[in-house]
């Protein structure tokens, strides 16, 4: 099996050295070089993937949670989910997270959308599910998660998106994916 030929336009890594290295996060600078020669040093972020599910109830509305994110220092909205553990398949993450987080239990997952979130700087692969339905199991929200789990109609998010209540990327891509399927009578 032949290599594919270098295309005009691809940067050359001359090496990466690791910064940091920790179960959540790999930290390291690449030694780059752009097409024209010009080199310069680029920050990489390698981080496991995430999963995630936008749950829809009968009523059309989405299962949230409102939580504090200190890094942007904001209270947002955001779909319930978290990082894979090793070898875990996505959905399984995405379904086991949301019962942990909101005490709702998907009855479904459908894949709606795959992504990277910063593609110059950080590798880490989030997938977007789509849960049609979920059970209360009875148990209390992780108060470490979220300070309020709330179910909220699907014609607001656009809204909520507006105004800045909902800022992450998982969950803008998931809604705009949902936001295709409503578009195809599939949802």
């Amino acid at each position: 099996m032949t290599a594919e030929p270098k295309r005009a336009s691809e940067w050359t890594i001359h090496g990466e050295r690791v910064v940091d290295d920790t179960r959540r996060a790999v930290l390291s600078i690449a030694d780059v070089e752009l097409p024209d020669g010009v080199r310069f040093e680029q920050y990489v972020l390698r981080v496991p993937s995430a999963a995630m599910v936008i749950v829809v109830d009968d009523d059309e509305r989405v299962l949230m949670m409102w939580r504090h994110r200190f890094i942007v220092n904001r209270w947002v909205w955001e779909l319930p989910g978290g990082y894979l553990d090793p070898a875990e398949d996505p959905a399984m993450c995405a379904a086991r997270e949301t019962e942990e987080e909101t005490g709702w239990r998907p009855r479904s997952m459908e894949k709606l959308v795959s992504f990277q979130p910063m593609v110059g700087t950080i590798d880490q692969e989030n997938v977007v599910f789509l849960a049609r339905g979920a059970d209360f199991t009875g148990a209390a929200p992780d108060v470490n998660e979220a300070e309020r789990v709330n179910w909220i109609p699907l014609s607001e998010i656009q809204d909520l998106i507006e105004d800045g209540s909902i800022v992450g990327a998982g969950s803008i891509s998931g809604f705009l994916a949902v936001q295709l399927l409503k578009a195809q009578g599939k949802l």
